[in-house]
């Protein structure tokens, strides 16, 4: 049986290639980085990097002991470090003559849906010219409004722009644990996790002084790359190999397992011989959000709150739109079009404050994340009021919907947005 073509991102912390004293590249990880890479594209699978590690790389280069902790200078730092570390990606990558690709992405780079879909077709062309492309986030010019966090971040939502079978998280221990394995020896390996709400382990690791992310940084990863349909499997970083190693694994099982369906879905053990190198492998959602629901949920920075009553939730719900006389309440200035938080609240009285609202029976929760027709100030002046009322009420009417159910996208149970 043919194996199947897969996705697959590698996700590197700047822990991983950079060496937290001396801020020098780890040529032997870059290498067998590299060699791994090479390998799963000569077995016909799209490889992707997202490498961390400019900042890293331009301390070194400019002879800083220590990351500064003025913006400005970061970034600068993090401009003379990105033509570093491609140039070392490139210069590795060439002797196996295999090109690469750099793409450096902000929030606003996804935050329009047509820039999304652009990147994911860029992604696609890459991967038919097979090219491997290699993912930063765009230090030079990301502020705190317009950055994703972390590159665990990135990497999960790359990971579903170009609808990736797998996504591996590299860091500094083999897998997770149900406690600290440094200090309890009775701390066990958490193989597989089919539940990841329900996930007890040490999340303790914190990141290195020159890295931004740490094992709970790595869990939203997985919760993000699960809700969207991609394994998500944590490995230890200084052995690359591991990657390539668990793909066959993983390809085996799962040709062992259409060949004998009786076999359960995540114990391969009876019909594999050889075990794969230790990991934790987070098992994908078996109904995934589609990618304009993840763009609406993960790509886009919320502007505002609106707050809507249990009947427009249960309406929206049953795919109508949001109209507005099921919006109690708006926070926040936005404009047409921006993205909104979806708060679910009791009824209040007409004559309360703007923004504040009486906490009776359930609290308030955040459900979900929408495109809006209208602005902040439009909305609290057509809000609990019919549509037929809008046009008298702003001597226009753009729609009927405050937000059309297609700009509407609900939070699941097994995902949270970061922002």
């Amino acid at each position: 049986m043919a194996s199947q073509r897969l996705t697959i991102v590698i996700k590197l912390g700047t822990s991983s290639i950079v060496d937290e004293n001396t801020h020098e590249p780890i040529l032997s990880i870059l290498t067998l980085i590299v060699e791994t890479a090479a390998k799963l594209h000569r077995d016909g699978h799209n490889v992707v990097l997202v490498s961390s590690g400019a900042v890293g790389v331009g301390l070194r280069r400019m002879d800083v002991e220590e990351r500064p902790k003025y913006l400005p200078r970061i970034q600068a730092l993090a401009a003379v470090g990105q033509c570093r570390l491609m140039s070392l990606w490139d210069g590795l990558f060439s002797h196996l003559r295999l090109p690469v690709a750099q793409i450096l992405l902000t929030r606003n780079d996804i935050a329009d849906r047509t820039q999304y879909i652009n990147a994911q077709n860029t992604f696609a062309q890459l991967f038919d010219m097979g090219v491997i492309p290699i993912v930063n986030e765009n230090d030079t010019l990301a502020v705190s409004e317009i950055k994703f966090g972390d590159n665990d971040t990135l990497s999960a939502i790359t990971a579903a722009m170009v609808k990736a079978n797998y996504l591996f998280l590299m860091t500094d221990v083999d897998c997770l644990y149900t406690a600290n394995p440094r200090n309890n020896p009775d701390a066990q390996p958490i193989e597989v996790v089919t539940d990841i709400s329900s996930l007890e382990a040490d999340v303790s690791s914190a990141g290195s002084s020159l890295g931004t992310g740490g094992m709970s940084t790595k869990i939203v990863a997985a919760k993000l790359g699960t809700s969207a349909g991609v394994t998500t499997i944590i490995t230890k970083s200084s052995k690359p190999g591991n990657v390539h190693e668990i793909v066959k694994y993983l390809q085996q099982a799962q040709q062992e397992t259409l060949a004998d369906p009786t076999t359960e879905n995540n114990d391969h053990s009876s019909i594999l011989h050889t075990p794969p190198p230790l990991h934790t492998r987070f098992i994908p959602s078996e109904t995934p959000i589609q990618s304009r629901s993840f763009w609406l949920l993960h790509g886009l920075k919320p502007r505002g709150t609106i707050y809507i009553d249990h009947g427009a939730y249960s309406a929206l719900q049953k795919k109508a739109g949001l109209l507005p006389a099921g919006v109690v309440g708006v926070e926040g200035h936005f404009g047409q079009q921006e993205a909104v938080r979806l708060v679910v609240v009791e009824k209040i009285s007409p004559d309360s404050l703007n923004g504040e609202f009486l906490h009776h029976g359930q609290e308030p929760r955040e459900v979900g994340r929408a495109l809006v027709n209208y602005s902040s100030s439009e909305i609290i002046r057509i809000k609990g009021h019919r549509s037929t009322q809008i046009q008298s009420l702003l001597g226009y009417a753009d729609s009927e919907y405050v937000a059309l159910r297609e700009n509407i996208s609900f939070i699941r149970n097994d995902e949270s947005p970061r922002h």
